[in-house]
């Protein structure tokens, strides 16, 4: 492998930084994919298996420094805003979407923390170290004062950016610490748009895509918790009462729809679980959902079937699978043990997550650009024993 070029005089010229990080994750997507005999143990409890971290850190790799092909949520306002993506978003530009870079860098955070000698640890901290400076991210930062940026990834981007910066200001390391710092600018951006936004907004989203109310608001909520922010957290606990307090027996017989990668009723329900104390959950709980105790209904509750990996919308019902699996086993866990309802949410959990984990690297980039994200959330969240 050739790790230089010949300029036009024939004198040798020193890859760049991004081309060396690129070689570096080439030879890793390259190399053999077990390294079972060097696999670590995970620091904190998780279902996640080491070769399939590493399985994992490479798609995050691959993706996260691809910027084409590309699909930007711009709005353009004239025409000195057309640039080409890594020009406008220096840090998120890979990954086909933004949000997708940005819960891709979070996938490499996590995945660091709970396995911190993986096999591939430098090339994901030299391509984390690359990407989250100060001035990439105040570049990020500043697009948000740009006319026209209102909705910009409302809510699902915002809440992906809150659970990059929750993971980065839990994570006791020097590394962290930095990228925790200078990601600050466009974390203080994103929660100055929930506190404006949330409370103008009259009534929830309850689709199974990018708009979920619920799902930006509990990831939302897991952040403004872990970094004790007072504000937010009470803005985010009105607003999800307001919102969802009363509801009762969701349509939940109309799920899945043929472009979800969230359940709207699930979704809910595990935003409620982080609010509500746990008799007032369940209470809450089986007045949602009343028939779960009993196996329904079974479209919830059975895996969605997936036709077309290579279309990127059929291919959202793997992750609607993972997803699924993640809610559920959060929703099981914050059950008491003899309730009904939590052996039915884990046995289902386990069928969701079986079914989907096979095809997140499917070899295809519309569900490998972002499918790990979901996989590796739904297997570090705790499943109810």
């Amino acid at each position: 492998m050739r790790h230089g070029h010949e300029n036009i005089m024939g004198k040798r010229q020193e890859p760049t930084r991004r081309e060396m990080l690129l070689a570096a994750t080439a030879a890793l997507a390259t190399s053999a994919a077990t390294g079972d005999s060097a696999e670590p143990a995970a620091k904190e409890g998780t279902a996640m298996k080491p070769k399939q971290a590493s399985q994992f850190a490479k798609l995050a790799l691959k993706g996260i420094q691809k910027e084409y092909p590309n699909k930007p949520g711009d709005v353009l306002n004239n025409e000195r805003d057309v640039k080409a993506t890594r020009a406008v978003h220096p840090t998120f530009y890979g990954s086909f979407d933004w949000h997708s870079a940005v819960h891709g860098h979070w996938m490499l955070v996590r995945l660091l923390r709970l396995f911190p000698d993986l096999l591939e640890k430098q090339a994901m901290r030299d391509v984390l170290a690359a990407h989250l400076t100060a001035k990439n991210l105040q570049a990020e930062a500043d697009y948000f004062d740009r006319p026209n940026t209102q909705s910009f990834e409302r809510p699902y981007g915002w809440a992906w950016l809150l659970k990059l910066a929750e993971e980065l200001h839990t994570w006791d390391s020097a590394d962290s610490k930095e990228w925790a710092k200078n990601l600050k600018p466009l974390t203080d951006k994103i929660i100055g748009r929930y506190l404006a936004y949330f409370p103008k907004q009259t009534y929830p989203i309850r689709s199974g895509v990018h708009p979920n109310t619920a799902f930006g608001l509990a990831f939302a909520y897991d952040y403004a918790r872990a970094a004790s922010h007072k504000k937010l957290r009470e803005s985010l606990e009105k607003r999800s009462h307001d919102y969802y307090a009363g509801d009762v027996d969701a349509p939940v017989r109309w799920e899945p729809d043929g472009a979800d990668f969230f359940s709207p009723s699930l979704m809910e329900a595990d935003l409620m679980r982080r609010l509500l104390p746990p008799s007032q959950f369940q209470t809450w709980f089986h007045r949602f959902l009343p028939g779960i105790a009993k196996g329904e209904p079974k479209t919830l509750l059975q895996p969605a079937v997936v036709t077309d990996r290579s279309d990127p919308q059929i291919v959202h019902l793997d992750g609607l699978n993972l997803s699924r699996a993640w809610c559920m086993r959060g929703i099981a866990s914050s059950l008491p043990a003899d309730d009904p309802a939590r052996k039915v949410l884990a046995d289902s959990a386990r069928r969701h997550a079986d079914a989907a984990l096979r095809h997140v690297a499917s070899g295809d980039y519309a569900g490998e650009h972002w499918l790990a994200s979901f996989a590796v959330y739904m297997l570090s969240t705790p499943a109810p024993e």
